[in-house]
């Protein structure tokens, strides 16, 4: 079975206006649990009628930024001519690869009538030999998440393989990202190979793993041994579980950008501002 190497608490990040994240990666303890690298939390929190929720065009490369809607909707443009449009239980996942330009925020519908918007967004670091890859999207629809019943829990599978289920999410590492209900009182076994960094992030609720009580808006962080950890839901509880490949290669980050030397971040904001990633 693995263990709890470390629970980690996440911080309060603000995007402006009465608008904040709470992140608990990275933080003071630690830069990234490869190949994850960072983790913003947004919500549950209403969103007005007539008050927009939109991040303007900015530009990535080197990872993918992911995106898990849980409530509301949001719209994706990017400079490759994407358009995107998913509601709760939907993932948005873009490869930004060699760059790309994209803005995202709560459909004009969604803004006219308000409500309730809740997301993740999870950056997913790219090996060295794909980081220059062309930028691709993947608008992945909640029906076809393939979802695994354990007892009264589920279990939906975004990507990798699991159980017999296949995750649709294409990766460019091994990567194992599950989205986790289970209800007060019951428990899950949650697979993940040997080796492979593994963490989860409570969404809602309290949980119980390896006799360490967690509560919500909470990074566990597993140890590398065993391949296998079972977590109890002391309330309702909803999560997020990351497994991945560690990619053992230098990490250089600069705001959008994600690489592996000062020289590739250098290079990379000169192509941006010389419009070589394109606009929305």
């Amino acid at each position: 079975m693995k263990t709890v190497k470390k629970i980690i608490p996440s911080e309060k990040k603000n995007l402006g206006p009465k608008q904040f994240v709470m992140s608990p990666l990275p933080n003071q303890w630690v830069e990234q649990i490869s190949p994850f690298i960072m983790l913003d939390h947004f919500g549950p929190n209403h969103i007005p009628a007539g008050e927009p929720f939109f991040v303007p065009p900015h530009p990535h490369r080197g990872f993918a930024p992911v995106t898990i809607l849980f409530d509301g909707e949001v719209e994706h443009k990017d400079s490759f001519g994407n358009i995107g449009r998913i509601k709760g239980g939907d993932v948005q996942w873009m490869t930004a690869g060699s760059g790309v330009v994209h803005s995202e925020g709560a459909t004009e519908s969604f803004s006219k009538t308000g409500g309730i918007l809740h997301l993740i967004q999870l950056w997913i670091n790219l090996p060295a030999a794909h980081k220059m890859t062309a930028p691709s999207y993947q608008d992945i629809k909640s029906e076809t998440i393939p979802v695994l019943q354990e007892g009264n829990s589920q279990v939906r599978v975004i990507a990798g393989a699991y159980k017999n289920l296949e995750g649709p999410a294409k990766t460019f590492s091994p990567v194992s990202l599950l989205h986790v209900i289970i209800p007060k009182g019951e428990e899950v076994n949650i697979e993940a190979a040997k080796g492979f960094n593994a963490s989860y992030y409570l969404i809602k609720g309290e949980t119980m793993v390896d006799d360490y009580e967690v509560p919500e808006q909470h990074l566990v962080w597993l140890s590398e041994e065993g391949n296998s950890i079972t977590i109890k839901a002391i309330r309702d509880t909803e999560l997020l579980f990351m497994a991945g490949e560690p990619i053992n290669e230098p990490l250089v980050s600069y705001g959008p950008f994600v690489m592996n030397s000062k020289t590739e971040i250098i290079q990379a904001i000169s192509d941006y501002e010389n419009g070589l990633m394109g606009s929305v």
